[in-house]
């Protein structure tokens, strides 16, 4: 298996859904893919995911109505995407996706977390690198070959495709995202779930002390409302 199966499986038995707050992150993708492309999910393919989501997230209907009635309000505050980058004691680098609609709040929180926690908050691309942007899509299992689904969605920019417990997921570059999602709708395959993900190229390794300093502003870092995504170059501990 690839290096997106193990950063699954890594995250899934940890920091799945570690921060709770699935139902307002969905939300602000929806204003900002309502503010981006319009409120119709038939003509916003990001909509129509992001949609999906929501109800694999078992997000309840009202809700999801809610926030596109919200964004589609012109005086609904829009929110601005931010990527923050930075690193941890012991070396790790940290990649932290927010969004918000008060920037100036966003960074005075996320430095002081990292000041905090004998941290750094780095520069714009002092980190990024390190981290391949991807893709993702989860569909059902059933009746479906997934060496052979990989081999038909290679000329769409699928790199990886494996089956877990979940379903077949398929991995691509971040760029591939649309491609993909056409051929699977086209083809009449459900998708479950989708999204993007930042994969560490290399991970670290560190003694349980260290990684419990690490963790401590990773918990810090998740629980900022404004904070969607964190990614980190710690290895791991499997079977937590």
């Amino acid at each position: 298996m690839g290096r997106a199966f193990e950063f699954r499986k890594a995250r899934k038995m940890k920091r799945w859904s570690a921060m709770a707050k699935t139902f307002t992150r969905l939300g602000k993708d929806i204003v900002m893919a309502v503010k981006d492309g319009g409120p119709d999910p038939d003509s916003n393919a990001r909509l129509r995911a992001i949609i999906q989501n929501a109800k694999t997230a078992n997000m309840p209907k009202d809700n999801i109505e809610r926030a596109i009635k919200r964004a589609s309000d012109k005086n609904t505050e829009d929110y601005k995407e931010v990527l923050f980058e930075g690193y941890a004691p012991y070396g790790i680098a940290i990649l932290i996706e927010t969004a918000t609609d008060n920037n100036n709040r966003t960074v005075a929180n996320i430095r002081s977390y990292f000041n905090k926690c004998n941290g750094s908050l780095g520069t714009s691309g002092s980190v990024e690198f390190m981290f391949d942007h991807t893709c993702n899509f989860r569909v059902p299992a059933d009746g479906i070959d997934p060496e052979e689904l990989e081999l038909e969605l290679i000329d769409f920019g699928a790199e990886e495709v494996f089956e877990d417990e979940d379903g077949i997921h398929i991995y691509a570059p971040f760029e591939s995202f649309g491609a993909i999602q056409k051929e699977l709708e086209e083809r009449e395959i459900e998708i479950l779930s989708s999204g993007f993900e930042r994969i560490p190229q290399v991970t670290k390794k560190l003694e349980a002390e260290q990684i419990a300093d690490v963790e401590k502003l990773l918990e810090k870092i998740e629980e900022d409302d404004d904070v969607q995504n964190v990614y980190h170059t710690m290895e791991e501990e499997q079977g937590e």
